[in-house]
């Protein structure tokens, strides 16, 4: 470690917090402080030296010597405050103080000390502050004029020195005052040294900067002639910069675009901002013009730009430049393109919808208004005194109205199953407990109404597992309806779940009607509904126990029904807590073997859920 590096890092300590983070104020503090510091350590040093050649030193001597403290007190103030403009201020003043304060003593304006007032607007000037220098120049010719004006009116006090000393001392101050001179000399250089590193920094980080930016950076005139582009637009344009320069981009802009693009630049050169959206024609990769496989390839191009100085707008003598910043958005606007055409069809869907809706309103209220008319008038026939033949010839009309009627629902139903897709399971994580808690209050209504009292059993501590949580509901939609519809009122249906390491068990049981062993081995079969021997009749389609053994099935799980008749039901569902899906897809494979109204009632089976809520 160099005596410099030790001086630097003591300095450095010395600094105001203020300045450690900037390198140019840093180097000015350390410039201030530095001379000042190891001037008044080499007075200090050579008062001992004076002292041998002076003898015993005068009242003002000792108050001169006292005052090379000052330069230690700057430093002090600048350290703690960091205020640079007022410590020059404050330096200015208490050199000239000290000039003044020997050149009264020793000679006037013929003093030593007269040549180190020189000094004063020097220094001042390491402050790069107009200010501050202008101040010590007009404090330097104050105080030559104030030591002219002693001089001339013989306010000098005698006893001066003879003429030896006077040579001696004559020589000590040019000396001195040459040496500090040199001092402030080579803090200047070390400043404007510590200027152009940091300029040079600077743009070299500007310019590595300008080299990684994905966005490309240019530079216009205002009729859009490009001065400066950044190395990305070769990226983006596949060719080199240099064809971009004048107007090389120009060129490539789409020609419809064009106008827009000049009119950008050109409110941008008056003062404004703007941003405009055109295309560029892009050279594709391996292709030359002349080839047969040459292609124009356009990509879409989002432009910002903006005056490149604000104040240049103010005068209009001076020629107006543009800073631009070019992004390539070709795939923003491909998004947008894709999104219309889809909002396009749906709108056209919506229309075809509206259309299909209107024609199938009169196919089926024509029907059904000839049924409907017709068998009122067979209900009244004998307030009508209908014939026989009138009554077969209305029977007849009745027939062929619900055989029509029958054939256009019947082809909605075909139509619905071409479009709909297969059953696919969509696994993700979700909360049981939440699903099933949410499923049950969606059916204690219709508990309460059938007189049923529905108990649910859900522990605080069920895991989140990984299913279908949409084909979990439906599960539970449906095993919880049946046991509600075949309860009788004053019944119970119990809803209880449980899991263990690897699976979540679901019990729904309920203390109804009960099923009978022979068509307890059915369960579940499409369309199937159990024996004619109950007391009540319900409605149903025999598909909601089915849904739920394809469900479960889907989701690789176990189920099982538990029942006695007139005692009740107990059908338990075991699913796996992480679904696993097999290599081959179970929505193909279970569906396909599924009927076609079953698969048709899975497929629609989000519309029943809303509808039983």
């Amino acid at each position: 470690m160099t005596v410099l590096s030790i001086i630097r890092d003591c300095l450095d300590a010395l600094l105001h917090p203020s300045a450690r983070y900037d390198a140019l104020t840093r180097a000015r503090h350390r410039a201030f402080m530095a001379p000042r510091l190891l001037g008044s350590l080499a007075a200090f040093a050579a008062f001992p030296v004076y002292l041998v050649l002076r003898g015993a030193p005068s009242a003002i001597e000792v108050a001169a010597f006292a005052w090379l403290i000052a330069p230690i007190l700057l430093s002090w103030f600048l350290s703690r405050t960091g205020r640079y403009e007022g410590a020059h201020v404050l330096s200015s003043l208490a050199l000239a103080g000290l000039i003044m304060a020997i050149a009264v003593t020793t000679g006037g304006i013929e003093s030593f000390a007269a040549i180190w007032l020189v000094v004063v607007p020097l220094e001042a000037a390491l402050s790069a502050s107009r200010r501050v220098a202008a101040f010590a120049s007009l404090l330097a010719l104050s105080c030559v004029g104030l030591l002219i004006l002693i001089s001339q009116l013989g306010w000098l006090p005698g006893g001066g020195l003879g003429a030896a000393e006077r040579g001696v001392m004559m020589a000590l101050g040019v000396t001195s005052a040459t040496l500090y001179a040199a001092g402030l000399a080579f803090g200047a250089e070390s400043l404007a040294r510590t200027s152009v590193t940091l300029l040079s920094r600077e743009e070299e980080r500007y310019r590595l900067l300008a080299r990684n930016m994905s966005d490309v950076i240019s530079r216009h005139q205002r009729n859009g002639a490009v001065q400066f582009v950044s190395p990305a637009a070769e990226a983006m344009l596949g060719m080199p910069v240099a064809q971009l320069l004048g107007h090389g981009l120009f060129d490539r802009v789409h020609v419809a675009d064009r106008p827009a693009y000049l009119t950008a630049l050109s409110d941008a050169a008056r003062g404004d901002v703007r941003s405009v959206e055109f295309r560029l024609r892009r050279e594709p990769a391996g292709s030359e013009r002349g080839q047969g496989n040459y292609q124009v390839d356009f990509i879409w191009v989002e432009m910002r730009c903006r005056p490149l100085d604000q104040d240049l707008g103010r005068d209009p003598s001076r020629e107006a430049e543009v800073v631009a910043v070019m992004r390539d958005v070709t795939d923003r606007k491909l998004s947008e393109q894709a999104l219309d055409q889809a909002r396009s069809a749906a709108e056209a869907a919506d229309a075809a919808k509206t259309r299909f809706l209107a024609t199938m309103s009169h196919e089926l209220r024509t029907p059904l208004n000839a049924i409907i008319g017709f068998s009122e008038m067979i209900a009244q026939e004998q307030t009508l005194m209908l014939a026989a033949g009138q009554r077969k010839e209305y029977a007849e009309l009745i027939n062929a109205s619900g055989q029509h009627l029958l054939s256009v629902v019947n082809g909605i139903l075909d139509m619905s199953k071409m479009e709909s897709g297969n059953f696919e399971i969509s696994a993700e994580p979700f909360a049981p407990r939440a699903s099933l808690l949410h499923c049950c209050n969606l059916l204690a209504l219709k508990a309460r109404e059938n007189g049923v009292d529905l108990i649910t059993d859900a522990p605080q501590d069920l895991p989140v597992m990984t299913g279908d949580p949409r084909a979990f509901k439906q599960i539970v939609l449906n095993l919880v309806s049946n046991a509600v519809k075949f309860t009788e009122r004053g019944g119970q249906v119990t809803v209880s779940a449980s899991a263990s390491a690897s699976q979540l068990t679901l019990r729904v049981s309920d203390t109804g009607v009960g099923i009978a062993p022979d068509d307890l081995k059915r369960i579940g079969a499409p369309f199937f509904q159990c024996g004619k021997t109950y007391e009540r009749r319900h409605e149903g389609t025999g598909l909601g126990l089915s849904i739920v053994k394809s469900l479960v099935a889907l989701h690789l799980g176990e189920l099982t029904v538990q029942s006695k008749l007139g005692e009740g039901t107990a059908v338990i569902v075991k699913l796996p807590l992480v679904y696993a899906p097999p290599q081959a897809k179970p929505t193909e494979s279970k569906i396909a073997t599924l009927t076609p109204p079953l698969r048709q009632e899975i497929q629609d089976q989000p519309a029943l859920v809303k509808k039983s809520a």
